[in-house]
């Protein structure tokens, strides 16, 4: 039997984040609260010694990732970046207000928030409900976040080791799609910043353990 143990973390908060932005793949700075979501992050996992670190391209992302590292035992102080790990690509909606935006995607259908969406559709299918929306047909549906997510696991897995614990820094919503795929964890609640999700990876064989922790 080989076991692998993936953490995912969520990156610190943002401008973007305070300011009730939607940010995909348009990224921003941590504010001073998400470089402490960051260390916060950092002292929990500092008895987990990481075999290897990979991370989202986005800054937000790797600057956690950076964080991290720095509090842990781990000899790696630089996660690998790859593009497989970024967050969802909201198109049209980059940059909007959240608010605004979930209300034009979900209006139709009576559907008002974010959760609400969730709650109907699952992660999968709400985004390719924002695809259906964006007037450029920018934002990635379900199958387009499959396909880049599926191989970037798979070279984690590659290069991992029975035993190794891995490190993730990514973002809100891919976490919760990699949640909806391999759990039953109820996803439409917020996903906190700098909050923890295990997988666990058994002869191949994902799954989530515990999502969206901070203790």
């Amino acid at each position: 039997m080989t076991t692998v143990n993936i953490y995912f973390v969520r990156h610190g908060q943002t401008y973007l984040n305070f300011y009730n932005r939607i940010q995909g793949i348009i990224d921003a700075p941590l504010t001073k609260k998400g470089i402490a979501d960051a260390d916060n992050a950092g002292e929990r996992l500092k008895a987990v010694v990481f075999d290897a670190a990979y991370s989202s391209d986005l800054p937000r992302a790797a600057n956690t990732g950076r964080h991290i590292l720095a509090k842990n035992q781990s000899s790696i102080k630089e996660p690998t970046l790859d593009k497989a790990f970024r967050e969802e690509n909201f198109g049209y909606f980059e940059g909007n207000d959240s608010g605004q935006a979930w209300h034009f995607i979900g209006g139709p259908e009576g559907l008002y928030d974010f959760s609400e969406m969730l709650k109907k559709h699952g992660m999968g299918g709400t985004a390719t409900l924002i695809r259906s929306a964006d007037p450029y047909k920018q934002a990635e549906d379900d199958d387009m976040i499959r396909a880049r997510f599926q191989p970037g696991l798979k070279r984690i897995l590659d290069n991992a080791k029975d035993g190794d614990n891995v490190l993730v820094t990514a973002h809100g919503s891919i976490i919760r799609w990699i949640t909806e795929q391999y759990s039953d964890f109820d996803i439409s609640k917020p996903i906190r910043n700098g909050s923890i999700t295990k997988m666990v990876v058994t002869d191949n064989k994902p799954a989530i353990e515990y999502y969206n922790r901070i203790d």
